[in-house]
């Protein structure tokens, strides 16, 4: 019977379906671009805000533009007090990244902009949503702790209020740059699951909050967001360095990966790997937890030697082996980790949504229509005959 079934579930591996001015990534040397930027320099001379702007509007902001940007942000940042009710009926142990997909649908009916196809309209929902995604998941993690949530302060940048509102005291100006930096590496990264469910969506003339909302679906399956999350559970688990080189043994045995090793894209270390590292470490150092890094560094070593004294081949650091044991020793819940991508990544699906209605919309299809392979479940003509319910 299987003799006769085409292989075609490729998962569209390999396949380019679309081109794109957003981003690239080159797995065999490491290398990130946003719109033409080398990641490095994004994360080491830039500010989130800066690259939102860049990806939504294809150039770096001067200073009178950064600061009019800004602006527009934190005037975008409040919800309405209806939408608060809202999540207040909502289980309190709801899965964040439900809370949030739902979040998105309810954002849809408090904007106007829903009723107008124009780019015009999607750069400013898209504004909108990258403004309140940290209100959102912030007020829902006070809301389940029986606590109210906490106004977003002006004056206060992206990932200064995301800290606030979610703890109630302004953070320091390092531990905000860390999660700053955080927000600029995980802004953008091509065709990824998450990127093209916003862009099928956006293919068929559906409005930013629709696409977006199918984003945030695909980014809470566990194949696609959440490895970080697992990263951590793993040191956890762990607890101390000299029980590192038995986990990796006793994880190879039984056939099971290292999470936070290995990528479906990189040949080499993730870039973005080699700049969270420090700042783990600094931060693990800040709170005297710095063994979540040690047992990091170490799991690195072990599971790199290991792995390629027993498989032959090389294996690398992606970019949830670090941002696990930062996010982790910033006092972040663990099932906040996704969701803190979603933050980040929103820009990035904004962008995408608005190429894909209107920057491609001449040089590409209307909308995804692929086709698949018909294989039924046996070897025989392509119809059956159909029998009475009275004779089968």
């Amino acid at each position: 019977m299987d003799e006769c079934r085409p292989i075609l579930n490729t998962g569209l591996r390999g396949f380019k379906v679309a081109t794109s001015r957003i981003s690239d990534v080159n797995g065999d040397i490491g290398k990130i671009i946003y719109r033409g930027y080398l990641i490095q320099d994004l994360a080491q001379k830039s500010s989130f805000e800066e690259v939102v702007y860049l990806l939504l509007y294809e150039k770096m902001p001067n200073k009178e533009e950064l600061n009019a940007f800004e602006a527009r942000l934190a005037a975008e940042r409040q919800l309405a007090p209806e939408f608060i009710d809202a999540l207040k009926t909502r289980p309190k142990d709801a899965l964040p990244m439900d809370i949030l997909q739902s979040g998105v649908a309810m954002l849809a009916h408090h904007d106007p902009d829903v009723r107008e196809l124009s780019n015009e309209a999607s750069s400013r929902m898209g504004l909108k949503l990258i403004a309140k995604f940290p209100t959102v998941m912030a007020a829902w993690d006070r809301i389940r702790n029986n606590k109210e949530p906490v106004d977003p302060l002006p004056e206060l940048g992206h990932a200064a209020n995301f800290l606030y509102m979610l703890t109630g005291e302004v953070p320091d100006e390092e531990v905000a740059r860390f999660l700053d930096v955080c927000l600029v590496l995980h802004a953008e990264h091509t065709f990824n699951a998450s990127t093209f469910a916003a862009r099928e969506v956006a293919s068929t003339r559906a409005h930013m909050y629709a696409a977006v909302a199918a984003a945030v679906g695909s980014l809470s399956g566990e194949l696609h967001g959440g490895a970080n999350v697992r990263v951590m559970e793993m040191l956890l688990k762990i607890g101390s360095i000299d029980k590192v080189e038995d986990y990796v043994k006793a994880q190879l045995d039984a056939g099971k990966v290292i999470f936070g090793l290995g990528h479906a894209v990189y040949k080499v270390d993730d870039p973005r790997a080699h700049i969270l590292a420090p700042m783990s470490k600094k931060m693990g150092e800040r709170v005297g937890q710095p063994q979540w890094f040690d047992i990091s560094t170490e799991l690195e070593k072990k599971g790199k030697a290991i792995f390629k004294e027993r498989k032959g081949i090389d294996i690398f650091t992606n970019v949830d082996f670090y941002s696990a044991s930062l996010y982790y020793t910033m006092g972040i819940p663990l099932d906040f980790f996704t969701p803190i991508f979603a933050i980040a990544r929103i820009s990035g699906w904004a962008a995408h949504v608005i190429e894909e209605q209107y920057a491609g919309a001449a040089e590409k299809p209307v909308l995804y229509r692929p086709e698949s392979e018909y294989v039924g479940d046996y070897c025989g003509p392509e119809t059956c005959e159909f029998v009475p319910l009275e004779d089968r």
